[in-house]
């Protein structure tokens, strides 16, 4: 089916967009986290519940002002209100590049690339919808924004038809589920990094480290974040694994063939799996855990780049030029 190049300028054009559109929200979100108050530390806090409050006692018919909201939140909000336009942009360039190939916009890097932040992006508006985690996108969307740039320079691939291996109903069902666990992983990763961070700057509080980290949430925050996300995407990853199998069952004649991208793919499963018996595992649970769940994010962009790029196998469809 012939390709549509005007739908296609616009899709690209959508995707450029979508990216300055990011970048405005990184600094909506990098000047919310300046701004934002430090975080106390626990012998603040336990002062601050013992001594009585200054508030002076209202008085009958005097109007009481509510609280104006602070500058950090303000800023915080804009930068919501601007990523949910950038994921807009986001998911219409993916559309649109559907729409010039007939087919579903996942067949190459750049495209699964691209789907895979969006839904990043998309998990962290759900999990980080709260005030007091909504500082963590100043983070969250820097590695969307690296892999944005790689995806659409060295990954770039113009508009085409899908290479005949991947002429199959079996393409969106195994890509979307690999999409969706890859998105949620993402934010699993930065979490684990972030809580480590905190970790690390809660014993040196006068450090840089420490300064940076007390305007971040609380270390069980974020290991709990890490946790659930992880929770979520992991059932999916490994049903992700066993689809890939029946779709090669299909292709190949076998269900398994030790090809390097299903190997990559079965460690990363086990990496996971062993972070989420670790952080049930009393000695285990906090750092140690966190190192697990960064190791298995590592291994998932391993088996997305170098293997696709470097290794030679039969899951050889980056679709470079």
């Amino acid at each position: 089916m012939p390709i549509n190049d005007t739908l296609a300028r616009y899709s690209d054009l959508s995707f450029e967009t979508a990216f300055a559109v990011y970048l405005l929200a990184l600094v909506l979100f990098v000047a919310e986290f300046t701004a934002v108050r430090v975080r106390r530390t626990t012998s603040e806090l336990v002062l601050a519940a013992a001594t009585p409050s200054a508030t002076p006692s209202e008085e009958p018919g005097r109007i009481v002002e509510p609280p104006r909201r602070e500058w950090s939140d303000r800023l915080g909000r804009m930068g919501v209100s601007v990523l949910i336009v950038a994921l807009i942009l986001h998911v219409g360039s993916m559309v649109l590049r559907g729409l010039a190939t007939a087919r579903f916009p996942w067949g190459n890097m750049y495209e699964f690339v691209t789907v895979t932040c969006a839904i990043g992006v998309f998990a962290g508006l759900i999990v980080l919808r709260r005030p007091a985690l909504r500082v963590l996108w100043t983070f969250a969307l820097i590695p969307v924004l690296i892999l944005l740039f790689v995806a659409g320079t060295v990954l770039y691939a113009d508009a085409a038809p899908v290479v005949p291996a991947l002429q199959s109903f079996w393409l969106p069902i195994h890509v979307s589920v690999v999409s969706v666990s890859s998105g949620v992983f993402l934010v699993s990763g930065v979490a684990s990094t972030l809580f480590l961070l905190v970790l690390r700057g809660e014993k040196r509080p006068q450090t840089g480290w420490g300064r940076l980290a007390q305007r971040l949430p609380d270390a069980r925050a974020l290991d709990r974040l890490a946790y659930r996300t992880t929770i979520f995407a992991f059932p999916l990853f490994g049903a992700e694994v066993i689809l890939g199998a029946i779709w090669a069952e299909a292709s190949w004649g076998r269900f398994w063939g030790w090809d390097p991208k299903e190997t990559v793919s079965f460690i990363a499963w086990v990496i996971y799996a062993a972070y989420l018996h670790a952080r049930a595992t009393a000695g285990w649970r906090e750092t140690r855990a966190a190192w697990i769940n960064i190791a298995g994010f590592v291994a998932t962009l391993f088996n997305l780049f170098i293997i696709n790029m470097v290794v030679s196998g039969l899951h050889s469809y980056a679709g470079l030029n």
